[in-house]
């Protein structure tokens, strides 16, 4: 057998330590001479390829490892090695299996390769799409060799696609499906009869490819476009999809394409001839290429399967394998998706470089986004429209006033005209020209906070000027946080596009568009407020990101330099320093304390200490919350955050010392009698003498209402149970009447833990009588309340486990589970006690990593420690999880001594990582 492939240059080793061509066949030709049947053949040639292609493989993938960013020679080696397995199989079939001493003209096959094996580009499981030519007809002869070379490849467990067709079916499959011909595109010769690959190739771009390059662009756009939007339309999604992601390898794959398509380039390369690209692009294009290719690489390997998507627990992973290292109190991980963020960034601006071209030359009939718009706003000086888009009517004279960068923006965002690519490359490679003088100029001030302010939505400018590296350079603070990935499952975005996010809430708040959703933010903004000072604050709020430091301290620092040199006031900067410095005040107040105690609204008015900044304070926090993600905000944060704000306001208006338990317990009690008129005055007396002060305050009227009817019939030893959605919550509201007995908390938490339900707040107290009343709000596993046809079953599932038939601390376990891609987060337990912010209790913040078991887990060790708790506020951040409890002692008072602190500190720090180490291993 004679099958000897040239081996290719630019491999990652040596061509003969992948495959040694010469020895193999050697080898399997003396293993042959003894054998007769097809079976026994098959077995001996697919025995000797296996073994071969694991050796090559492996050897690859060492090296891949030792040399981490390799990437073309990667894909150029797993390709080679596909090459020898697929041309050996041929032969075999051809030479061996089923021999023809003198092949008619119908009997004559070509091997072709395809789609991305036909680009020579192979990641380590990547398919072998093959194309079987034929000039005819398939024959019997061309059947058996194509069936017999199937079977060798699937016998090497390589996954292959495959077609058998004429030249003619080719041209009309061709016509009729865009993807057959993208596929077909790619196609190389590999081996069989080469004037039969030749005349495909001719025929392709005669009857195919020519005259129809307008119908393919548009038809690779619109799949772009989906697929875009099957994988979140953005480009900073924090686990992107390498492959079909935007910004990623599909999308130069289909720049060139187009370019293949349009130019009949073979090279990207060749782009530069043809006035497409310049060198410095091309440089951009390889770079990105080879780092998107090395990660896909990476992600192959360790996953063992064709893995497209940088999951959370591979990003770990991959970084590591690449060669990443924790730097400057960051971690490697979030290094890596900076890079690769950075990478997918550079994509998009070669994409838009290279669609501006097409338009030039009539390709493409308009620019997607301009199809419905055809109005030509008049333009000011220096402007003129090409193709739809703002551009420059002269570049020297654009370049001769720097502020005329940031002009551009303006322009675009008063016109509402998308800028021409041009343009945009030009500020791109004059980004020096932004320098101090520029930044400090009266005028660069102006336009920069009009952009902001004045003409409508600062999404778009923000964000374009962001991706242009525009607002790095005239805030160089800024560039920290370009493309920074916080590794976390809370937020859904990198820190510049959250800051953006959270502006185009503010912006569509001031509209008057979510007045419904947010009512108290949108009166806020029709207030006289100072709307520059929000705007800049936003802008800035996380801006100390990726440093070790407390990000609200150095942001405020930040901020304190930065406020200035954008034109604002020395108050106007307090104002913006002291916003960003407790930017998450009103947030972990409302989310991580019992707003229901007087101290808690107390505390937080004296530190707002005015109406005016609790307005400001409040709808950058409803910003910061939405913009975190689209599921962020929901009607329990919203319930807090209303509830806080007109507590506080009340309180600044009206006074601190309005705020006492007396007054409530007061109101509540003649709120209760009002709601209970039919009942006799005897059983109402009973009602609200038997609960102590916090009882009241602890509840609303609802909550008070439901446990009255709950104590008025229950029976002794008995459980009474109301399950009820709080819709205004987004919660299901759980409320247990029962006697009274230590560790009770604990054993309803365990009750509701083993049902799956993620408790958000709970509160408990003791009659004088005996009885406790435990209130639990509870969401599901889409953290909402629990569909009306669930609740039967769950009660029942609670009443099982509180009789018990279940046992709660045996059954958890088997829930109690960390999922395997989340397993790679870091959270820290931060244990702390506080016996300022509340009057009666000692409060213990409980900051560590959430699981299913967790508050069954600590409620359970307290118990056991005769801790008494009266609530518990639970606030969630992804995979990180904050549990507040308010506590006494079993005499009633507070824990001041250190020793017992530390003492509780040290069994609940046991209880967190036994219960971890369960959930990992279970």
């Amino acid at each position: 057998m004679q099958v000897i492939l040239p081996a290719p240059e630019n491999l990652i080793l040596p061509a003969q330590d992948i495959f040694d061509q010469t020895a193999l066949l050697a080898a399997i030709e003396s293993d042959l001479k003894d054998l007769h049947s097809a079976m026994d053949i098959r077995q001996a040639v697919v025995g000797h390829l296996n073994a071969a292609r694991d050796t090559g493989m492996a050897v690859i993938a060492n090296e891949l490892r030792a040399s981490p960013l390799a990437a073309r020679p990667m894909t150029r080696s797993y390709t080679y090695l596909t090459d020898c397995l697929v041309n050996i199989a041929f032969t075999v079939a051809t030479q061996v299996l089923h021999p023809l001493p003198n092949p008619t003209e119908q009997e004559r096959i070509a091997v072709i390769a395809v789609g991305g094996y036909g680009r020579g580009e192979m990641a380590p499981q990547s398919d072998v799409d093959l194309l079987f030519i034929t000039p005819y007809k398939v024959t019997p002869w061309a059947e058996s060799v194509i069936e017999s070379m199937l079977y060798i490849l699937w016998d090497l467990r390589l996954k292959v696609g495959h077609a058998s067709r004429t030249i003619k079916d080719c041209v009309r499959l061709g016509t009729e499906d865009f993807t057959i011909r993208t596929a077909m595109l790619e196609h190389r010769y590999l081996i069989g009869d080469a004037v039969l690959a030749k005349a495909l190739e001719d025929r392709l771009w005669e009857d195919l490819f020519a005259g129809s390059s307008r119908e393919f662009i548009e038809a690779k756009l619109e799949e772009r476009e989906i697929r875009h939007n099957k994988q979140g339309g953005q480009r900073y999604v924090v686990e992107p999809n390498v492959k079909e992601g935007k910004g990623g390898l599909r999308d130069l794959q289909s720049l060139f394409w187009i370019a293949k398509y349009v130019h009949g380039v073979q090279d990207v390369a060749d782009l530069v001839s043809v006035s497409v690209f310049t060198d410095d692009d091309i440089k951009t294009f390889d770079e990105a290429e080879s780092f998107l290719w090395a990660v896909r690489g990476h992600l192959h390997l360790i996953a063992r399967r064709p893995m497209e998507q940088l999951t959370f627990d591979l990003q770990v992973e991959v970084a590591a394998q690449m060669g990443y290292a924790d730097a400057r109190g960051r971690r490697a991980v979030e290094i890596f998706m900076q890079d690769f963020f950075r990478h997918a960034t550079s994509v998009g601006d070669l994409t838009r470089i290279f669609l501006t071209k097409l338009e030039a030359m009539h390709a493409k009939s308009e620019p997607l986004l301009e199809r419905m718009f055809r109005r030509r706003p008049k333009l000011k000086s220096g402007y003129i429209v090409v193709h739809g888009r703002l551009s420059l009517a002269n570049t020297d004279t654009f370049l001769n006033d720097k502020l005329n960068i940031l002009r551009l923006f303006e322009e675009g965002l008063r016109t509402g005209m998308l800028i021409h690519p041009d343009a945009m490359l030009l500020v791109k490679a004059n980004l020096h020209l932004i320098d101090d003088a520029m930044r400090n100029d009266p005028e660069a001030r102006r336009i920069f906070l009009d952009l902001m302010l004045k003409h409508g939505n600062p999404e778009r400018a923000l964000r374009r000027m962001n991706e242009l590296g525009v607002l790095g350079a005239f805030i160089p603070e800024f560039e920290v946080i370009v493309a920074m990935m916080q590794f976390n499952m809370y937020h859904h975005y990198t820190v510049d596009e959250h800051t953006i996010q959270c502006i185009r809430n503010l912006f569509e708040i001031e509209q008057g568009d979510l007045e419904e959703e947010l009512p108290i933010s949108t009166e806020i903004l029709t207030k006289d407020i100072n709307r520059k000072v929000l705007y800049v604050a936003m802008l800035l709020h996380d801006i100390g990101k990726g440093r070790s430091e407390d990000h609200s301290i150095l942001g405020a620092q930040i901020a304190r330099k930065v406020a200035p040199r954008l034109g604002l006031s020395k108050n106007e900067t307090e104002t913006v320093e002291w916003l960003v410095r407790y930017h998450l005040l009103m947030s972990d107040m409302a989310q991580k304390r019992d707003i229901a105690d007087p101290r808690t609204v107390r505390d937080f008015a004296k530190a707002v200490k005015d109406v005016r900044r609790l307005d400001l304070l409040t709808v950058l926090t409803v910003c910061d919350i939405r913009g975190v993600g689209p599921d962020t905000w929901n009607n329990w944060k919203a319930v807090l955050i209303r509830a806080l704000y007109r507590q506080t306001r009340y309180a600044l208006e009206n006074g601190l010392e309005d705020l006492n338990r007396e007054q409530r317990g007061t109101d509540a009690k003649r709120v209760l009698r009002d709601a209970l008129k039919d009942w006799p005055k005897k059983d109402i007396k009973a009602e609200t003498s038997r609960h102590y002060p916090p009882y009241w305050q602890g509840f609303h009227i609802t909550a008070h209402v439901i446990f009255a009817k709950l104590l008025r019939d229950i029976e002794d030893d008995k459980i009474a149970i109301d399950i009820h959605p709080d819709e205004d919550r987004d919660a299901t509201r759980v409320c247990f009447a029962l006697a009274d007995h230590p560790g009770i908390f604990s054993r309803l938490s365990g009750a509701l833990a083993l049902v799956g339900a993620n408790v958000v707040d709970a509160r408990t107290f003791t009659s004088n009588d005996g009885y406790a009343t435990a209130a639990f709000w509870i969401q599901d596993g889409d953290d909402g309340p629990y569909e009306e046809a669930r609740i039967p079953r769950l009660r029942k599932m609670i009443e099982k486990t509180l009789s018990g038939e279940v046992v709660a601390t045996e059954a958890i376990r088997d829930r109690d589970k960390i999922k395997k891609r989340e397993r790679a987060f870091r959270v820290p337990t931060h244990i702390t006690f506080d016996n300022e912010g509340s009057e009666i209790y000692t409060i213990i913040e409980v900051d560590t990593r959430d699981r299913p078991g967790l508050l069954h887990d600590l409620t359970r060790c307290l118990a056991s420690m005769n801790v008494y708790i009266s609530s518990a506020v639970i606030a969630t951040y992804g995979e990180q999880v904050v549990d507040t409890f308010y506590v006494k002692d079993m005499f009633g008072l507070k824990y001041h001594a250190a020793s017992k602190q530390r003492t509780l500190e040290k069994k609940m720090r046991e209880a967190i990582s036994k219960g971890a180490e369960r959930a990992k291993t279970a």
